[in-house]
């Protein structure tokens, strides 16, 4: 069984509670980040090698370490719980049945980055979610984890949580900023970044809910030991919100580097297909990244097995690899049509873009509409030509 940082404590009864979570050590990475330098602690993420979970894999602590300090303004972490992409849900599942976890690793990330405001930015349809995470909240505030002069260490945070109004593009940092401001939530050109201007142009650093809820065990156990978990550029543990096909569907805290046929088909995850049904496509990490054809899944096109990691499933590009993304597995059998399926997804985003860029207001809507076109029989043989050349127009947007 692998090694569990995350999930290592969501079986016990009541640990939703303060009362609980505290009994089983938490808030003690909170003790012990108040007798350290902030900096000391940013240096322990830093080694770690943790990256960010919530898709693009930027390291933690060098993000953390481009926050403006000079300038004198206050400074803010926002933690970015707007899980919306279709096939993700690893987020929600640690909110909801552990949330002092994630309340843990809020104050310990914004001691570290000097912050005396922080939020979590919460997807709109989580609203039972939300109610879980008030609670918590006010259960850390009457023990003293949260607002003035924090056990006595001078140390002021109050945290809040804003609830989105259900937009796919909020996900985006500088859309979720603008959000939280009260205003629409269309993406920010770039520079500056958050960390020079960000929210109500403070300096301000926006992590998802996994990546921090992972700095806690950091900060007890030191960077150097994270990293000795999975492999060199993909250290530490990941969670896995597994769907599609599979015997035992859910989410899994798997450590880095553990084979994709591993993960397939150990009872101790997904459990292999139902109905031993053959297998024809594998989207690793969440909708937006490429579709992974049956032979591409368990090998890379170079014969090499392909691993659980950022850099192994991205092996060979778009062409012939995807990405670990948001870590959203969605398993497909040989019933799946995969023209519709596409269809799905490109209606999702056509229904999601801001509107703010013309290639994917336009292109997404072209995408629906030609896939549509095919999947109602139809299509003409050109449409695939028009696909590949409107996709390559919107790739990035």
């Amino acid at each position: 069984m692998g090694k569990k940082i995350l999930l290592d404590k969501i079986n016990i009864p009541g640990i939703k509670t303060y009362e609980v979570y505290r009994e089983n050590g938490g808030y003690k990475s909170v003790e012990k980040a108040l007798t350290m330098q902030p900096d000391e602690i940013t240096e322990e993420v830093k080694s770690s090698g943790l990256r960010g979970r919530g898709g693009a894999g930027f390291p933690v602590g060098m993000k953390w370490s481009f926050i403006d300090k000079k300038s004198g303004k206050p400074r803010h972490l926002v933690c970015n719980a707007d899980e919306s992409e279709p096939g993700t849900f690893k987020d929600r599942y640690l909110m909801e049945f552990i949330p002092h976890l994630l309340i843990e690793g809020m104050i310990t990330s914004s001691f570290a980055l000097g912050a005396n405001l922080s939020y979590i930015y919460i997807r709109g349809e989580y609203m039972w979610v939300f109610k879980i995470l008030e609670k918590a909240i006010k259960e850390a505030y009457a023990a003293g984890w949260l607002g003035k002069n924090i056990k006595g260490s001078g140390y002021d945070l109050d945290l809040y949580v804003h609830v989105g109004a259900g937009a796919y593009i909020c996900g985006e940092e500088t859309a979720l900023i603008e959000s939280l401001e009260g205003k629409r939530g269309n993406p920010r050109i770039k520079p500056p970044f958050p960390a020079i201007s960000g929210l109500w142009a403070n300096p301000t650093v926006v992590n998802n809910v996994e990546s921090i809820a992972a700095v806690p065990w950091i900060v007890m156990n030191g960077g150097a030991e994270y990293a000795k978990i999975g492999l060199e550029r993909s250290t530490g543990t990941k969670l896995i919100s597994a769907s599609g096909h599979i015997k035992n569907p859910g989410v899994y805290e798997i450590e880095m580097g553990i084979t994709v046929e591993e993960f397939m088909n150990s009872d101790e995850y997904c459990g292999g297909m139902i109905n031993e049904r053959p297998l024809k496509a594998l989207v690793p990490g969440g909708s937006s990244v490429p579709i992974l054809p049956a032979h591409l899944i368990y090998k890379t096109a170079a014969g090499t097995d392909r691993l659980m990691t950022y850099e192994s499933l991205s092996d060979g590009g778009f062409a012939t690899g995807s990405m670990l993304g948001s870590g959203g597995f969605i398993v497909y059998n040989d019933t799946t049509c995969i023209v519709r399926n596409t269809w799905n997804f490109s209606r999702f985003y056509h229904h999601e873009s801001c509107g703010q860029c013309t290639p994917c207001r336009e292109g997404t809507g072209w995408l629906e509409k030609i896939l549509w076109r095919i999947e109602n029989g139809q299509g003409r043989e050109e449409d695939i030509d028009l696909l590949w050349n409107i996709q390559s127009k919107i790739e990035g947007n």
